[in-house]
């Protein structure tokens, strides 16, 4: 029974952390990032956006490792940032696509 009452707790503590979490829009226009900093906290999500006429490819390297695909004008694709930190996000077909974001 103590074990049922621990994950029980367990799950409601997700659901609590996922509720309280924000999304960002981060817009792709004109091969670029329409900021260069997005400030968010541990559970947050940036949403990218392709706003613009061309493919682009979010990914990050280093600390939080994701390769979002290929993301064609008018797609979107969320990240959820679960670990705090500092983390370069980059576009695989445009490398001077450049988003540093601050995780706290």
């Amino acid at each position: 029974m103590e074990k049922k009452l621990v994950w029980v707790a367990a799950a409601l503590s997700l659901i609590s952390f996922s509720a309280n979490a924000a999304e960002v829009v981060v817009n792709q226009s004109d091969k670029k990032f329409d900021t260069k900093k997005v400030d968010i906290k541990v559970g947050d999500s940036v949403k990218f956006v392709n706003s613009d006429k061309i493919t682009h490819n979010i990914y990050s390297s280093k600390g939080l490792k994701f390769d979002l695909g290929a993301q064609e004008p008018g797609a979107s694709s969320s990240k959820v940032f679960d670990k705090a930190g500092n983390f370069k996000v980059r576009c695989a077909i445009h490398p001077r696509m450049k988003l540093t974001v601050n995780v706290n």
